[in-house]
């Protein structure tokens, strides 16, 4: 019998006033994506599809390791959304028949007077079919451990998102604003042997 577990988390961030706004960085979902998470776990398979390999994961006393694949895309009002496409857990083929992962999210960007604000809100779902012992536990205690093990898996993405995001944002303003100066400056250079 399958056992269910979810968790959901919301996040908003200030972003601080730059030159460029949010929107524009918004619109390349990869550099969210490389945010999120280590680029070092993350594998592009298409311009909208990254395959992400996961931390091990230890439930009770079973660790597993699991490989989502993610679609994250930019809608025209600026929103990033994600929602995972196919999951595969590496190492334990009896849970691997077993599993179902379901992620969606979003971020989106709300003006306020004096500057924006992001918004967002992450729901993750697993479904497994867990094998004896555990599925001789009471129901209780396995959702709680699972429950448990889902939130700090959001939280772990929270934090991230929360240090990584504003930071990317402002090096990718100054890299786009240093190459709006220097083609600025290449127009303005004297021809040399004119004068």
């Amino acid at each position: 019998m399958a056992t269910r577990f979810t968790a959901s988390l919301s996040v908003e961030i200030a972003v601080p006033e730059q030159p460029i706004p949010i929107q524009h960085y918004l619109r390349q979902p990869q550099r969210l994506v490389n945010a999120l998470v280590d680029p070092t776990r993350i594998q592009q398979l298409s311009e909208e599809v990254f395959r992400l390999k996961m931390r091990p994961l230890t439930f009770m006393t079973l660790s597993i390791q699991p490989t989502v694949d993610m679609r994250v895309w930019a809608e025209s009002n600026g929103t990033i959304c994600l929602r995972s496409v196919g999951c595969e857990i590496l190492g334990v083929e009896y849970i691997n028949q077993r599993f179902a992962l379901n992620l969606k999210g979003y971020l989106s960007p709300h003006e306020r007077s004096s500057d924006t604000l992001l918004k967002g809100k992450a729901d993750l779902e697993v479904q497994v079919d867990l094998p004896p012992p555990f599925s001789f536990m009471p129901t209780s205690i396995l959702e709680a451990t699972g429950n448990g093990l889902l939130k700090s898996v959001l939280m772990t993405v929270k934090q991230r998102l929360l240090h990584q995001l504003l930071a990317d944002y402002r090096r990718w303003v100054i890299s786009q604003t240093k190459e709006i100066e220097l083609g600025d400056n290449s127009t303005k250079l004297p021809i040399l042997g004119t004068e």
